[in-house]
């Protein structure tokens, strides 16, 4: 009776777990400690896939925890890695449970770049190995029983979690062995053999005999619901049907043989036999249908020796009426068992190899906050740029501070000296030149990688959209169009960003071509520089007016306010906050993180300071300008006015201009170098990632064309065709009459002519190879028959049956040929047999010979040897030894 069924465990495809995942980690993190602990751990991870799949493992717990540890660790992976089949791109393939496969199309396998698809398989194979641990334990003891039950609603818990995730894990048709279907009935299963387990338990430990049948009728409730759950359908090995069908009866007897001995205990006689009667027809049912699955003889014997005892005494002593079947109160249910709840970790002693790693949760929204903080640092230096340079603009149209440091009007102002010097010191036009001349490269490298990465995609693309016109339905992967639009939409926004970048560079060599010249002179010896400008009157009277004065306090004011911005901006930059724990915090307690609400929250508490002082300084600044202004108009009204100093001011302004717009320029082609380099980083990262896709995007199409191959040789060459009438066998009527060839005495020709016409025949079959083939055909009347003399009657056949095939000479003997099928020279043909249930009183029919071919002899006399045979030699000795 202890047959318990087991599951077998799924096969799965060498897959290389290093390189994917390295390579992501060293896109993802900085060379360094953590880049290298985070590799290490990658490399474990791939061993730990191979010890738990790699190999054949034992039914053993040591086994079952290798299995779970490996499940624990791609639970914990999961959300740690960007798994998808448009980033990180793993395929794992696994080969259905229980299907063996065919001798040319090979076992049903599917092939998926999804980690909840490697999970579910993992989890499918613990719940196996869990089941054949479960039915390898000794249940003649405690620890054996326990195990089992354990075991088995680990297994239960196991694929019932199956039968609620796999379809949500994998978005697509499973494999038989893990349809919803499949693993609810394995679920089923388990559970009952744990139930039963129980009751065996009980029956050992001899508890009440009312517990004992409430736990029977449980498991017996649990078989016949699983039972009821495969029953129409053929995802399970056939063997497992009649088991459950047995176990649904044997419980339920047991059942119904403890609850006969709680109504004797109760006096209820007739109750008893009812139950035991009933109890043995289950069991007899059992050993009629299902006696090759599961043997019932010692729980026979013990129902029918109490069924056998428990009538002698009703009919001797109690004379209880036996009431129907029917009419017995109905027996209670226990159930001791429990689905074991699947909560990683599963496995005793789990530690996570990436456990320092954030998952991809915080990890995004550590991306999206560091985009937000980027932008909240740029926008508040932004602003102060922005303003210093409006500055630097207004005091230039003013000619200041130029303006107060020429009085003399005949030497070089010293703030146009500086400049002169500034510019030198930073390498002056070949500084500028050789930047402008570097991007133009810088910009072709960085289209070259994006078309390079684009057109991976477009060639994969075109290659799925040709499978998928050709195999139609058969070709039901995702299609490539859809897995690469996130992909394009990246490359697109790559484009955007060159095409304005472009313009960028446009506009700074427009702004350079304006100011070349005047930078050009601030390039020159300083004789050569104060050659150039134009000299103009001595306006000596204005220095150390009140006027000037205030200027000069004014612009100090202004130049005071510059330094300040600087050290402000080199606050601003270098405000740093690790936002991963607040992140992983609000993971762990809400399951999601509202990344917005937390950024903003915590960006306020950081700039919202800095904000108030930048804006601060914009009003300064607006303020001092204002007073430069006013201040600037009442000192142009006392300088001398003429043509000589207003080109001289004229040229003092350019050059400050000049200089501003060489700082700007400079600095503007310094970033654009740093961009597109910074871009051509992240432009082979995209290349990276277009790379890995479209590879396992080949590795899957490579996996799928070999199954639609396999799939095609399975299938028949042609559809079925219906046979024609007179090939197939009659299933009923009489036996036709076999292709002999029966001997008969000679009758008329006459009679031959009075028989009805033949049906139509197939195509005689040609005659032996020694004859001219001719074809049957009636003969002449007077056509006299050829061949040896006819002392006996020759041979007749019936002209319906189709003559036999042809048979060659036997090379043994010269001249012999075999006869036709069938053929029988004695003598039974000579009679009309009556009695013949195939051929009721059927006359025979004289032989019509072919013309050209001789019919066959007649029987000789007694002793006599056929005409045209070779002759025995004498026997000289007897071939075997006398007795």
């Amino acid at each position: 009776m202890a047959t318990f069924i087991s599951v077998p465990l799924k096969k799965s495809s060498e897959a290389d777990l290093v390189k994917p995942l390295s390579k992501f980690v060293t896109a993802t993190y900085s060379a360094g400690e953590e880049q290298g602990e985070y590799i290490r751990a990658v490399e474990e991870l791939n061993k730990l896939r191979k010890n738990a799949l790699g190999r054949p493992l034992d039914k053993h717990e040591s086994s079952l925890e290798i299995l779970l540890r490996y499940y624990d660790q791609l639970c914990a992976v999961e959300p740690k890695f960007p798994f998808s089949e448009n980033q990180l791109c793993l395929t794992f393939t696994w080969k259905d449970a229980f299907d063996k496969g065919s001798l040319f199309g090979g076992s049903v396998k599917l092939a998926l770049a999804s980690l909840g698809y490697e999970k579910t398989c993992v989890l499918f194979n613990a719940a196996a190995l869990a089941s054949q641990i479960a039915s390898e334990q000794n249940l003649d003891n405690d620890e054996g029983l326990k195990a089992a039950a354990k075991y088995y609603q680990l297994a239960s818990g196991a694929f019932g979690h199956i039968k609620d995730t796999v379809l949500s894990a994998l978005n697509r048709e499973p494999t038989m062995d893990i349809s919803p279907e499949t693993v609810g009935t394995l679920s089923l299963i388990m559970l009952a053999q744990a139930q039963e387990v129980f009751f065996l338990k009980a029956t050992s430990d001899k508890m009440k005999d009312a517990v004992i049948a409430k736990l029977a009728n449980q498991a017996a409730d649990f078989y016949g619901d699983a039972f009821k759950q495969c029953q129409y359908k053929d995802n399970l090995p056939k063997e497992v049907l009649p088991v459950l069908a047995a176990k649904h009866c044997i419980m339920q007897a047991n059942a119904e043989l403890h609850q006969s001995v709680l109504a004797k205990q109760k006096k209820r006689f007739g109750e008893e036999i009812a139950r035991l009667q009933h109890a043995a027809e289950l069991v007899k049912t059992v050993a009629s249908r299902y006696d090759e699955y599961v043997s019932v003889k010692d729980l026979s014997d013990k129902i029918n020796r109490a069924l056998a005892a428990a009538k002698k005494d009703n009919d001797f002593i109690y004379h209880d009426r036996v009431p129907e079947v029917k009419d017995l109160e109905h027996i209670g249910k226990a159930a001791l068992v429990k689905a074991t709840a699947i909560t990683p970790p599963l496995s005793q002693k789990f530690t996570d190899l990436f456990e320092k790693m954030v998952p991809m949760a915080v990890q995004q929204s550590m991306s999206i906050y560091s985009q937000r903080k980027a932008e909240t640092v740029n926008r508040l230096v932004g602003s102060m740029r922005e303003a210093t340079n409006l500055c630097n603009g207004v005091l230039a149209s003013l000619n200041l501070p130029a303006a107060l440091e020429d009085l003399s009007g005949d030497s070089i102002p010293q703030s146009i000296a500086e400049k002169a010097r500034s510019i030198v010191q930073q390498g002056g036009l070949q500084s500028i030149e050789q930047l402008i001349k570097d991007l133009p490269e810088l910009l072709t490298r960085n289209r070259e990688i994006l078309d390079e990465s684009l057109k991976m995609l477009d060639d994969e693309e075109t290659t799925d959209n040709e499978l998928r016109t050709k195999f139609n339905q058969r070709w039901n992967r995702t299609p490539s169009g859809d897995l690469y639009k996130p992909l394009r939409a990246e490359g697109t926004n790559f484009r955007n960003i060159l095409d304005k970048a472009v313009q960028a560079d446009q506009v700074v060599r427009d702004r350079y071509g304006s100011h070349c010249d005047m930078i050009a002179l601030l390039c020159k010896p300083e004789n050569e520089l104060n050659a150039a400008i134009p000299s103009a009157n001595p306006t000596k009277t204005l220095q150390g007016s009140e006027v000037v004065n205030v200027l000069r306090s004014q612009l100090a004011q202004l130049d005071e306010m510059k330094k300040e911005r600087e050290t402000l901006e080199g606050e601003i930059k270098a405000v740093t906050f690790d936002m991963s724990t607040a992140f992983l915090t609000a993971l762990a307690q809400d399951g999601a993180i509202n990344e917005e609400q937390l950024s903003l929250s915590q960006l306020d508490q950081l700039y919202g300071a800095y904000n108030q002082r930048v804006q601060a300084t914009l009003r300064t600044q607006e303020e001092l300008l204002g007073q430069v202004q006013t201040s600037h108009q009442e000192f142009s009204s006392l300088k001398q006015s003429n043509t000589e100093a207003n080109q001289r001011e004229e040229v003092l302004k350019k050059l400050a201009s000049a200089h501003d717009s060489y700082v700007e320029i400079s600095s503007n082609l310094r970033e654009g170098t740093k961009f597109y380099n910074d871009l051509t980083e992240i432009l082979l990262k995209f290349q990276n990632k277009c790379s890995d896709i479209v590879f396992a995007r080949k590795t899957e199409r490579d996996e799928l064309l070999k199954e639609l191959q396999q799939s095609i040789a399975r299938e028949p060459s042609a559809p079925n065709f219906s046979v024609p009438a007179y090939q197939s066998t009659p299933a009923a009527g009489p036996t036709p009459a076999p292709r002999t060839v029966f001997a008969q005495q000679p009758q008329q020709p006459q009679q031959a002519q009075q028989q009805p016409p033949a049906k139509p025949q197939p195509p005689a079959r040609p005659p032996p190879p020694a004859f001219t083939p001719q074809a049957a055909s009636t003969p002449p009347t007077n056509t006299p028959p050829t061949g040896p003399p006819t002392s006996n009657p020759p041979p007749v056949a019936p002209p319906s049956q189709a003559q036999g095939p042809p048979y060659p000479s036997y090379q043994g003997y010269p001249g012999y040929f075999q006869m036709p099928m069938g053929y029988n020279p004695y003598a039974y043909g000579q009679y009309n047999m009556p009695n013949m249930p195939s051929m009721p009183n059927m006359p025979y029919m004289p032989y019509q010979a072919t013309p050209g071919q001789g019919g066959y002899p007649g029987a000789p006399p007694a002793g006599q040897p056929y005409p045209g045979y070779p002759q025995q030699p004498p026997q000289q000795q007897p071939y075997y030894p006398q007795q």
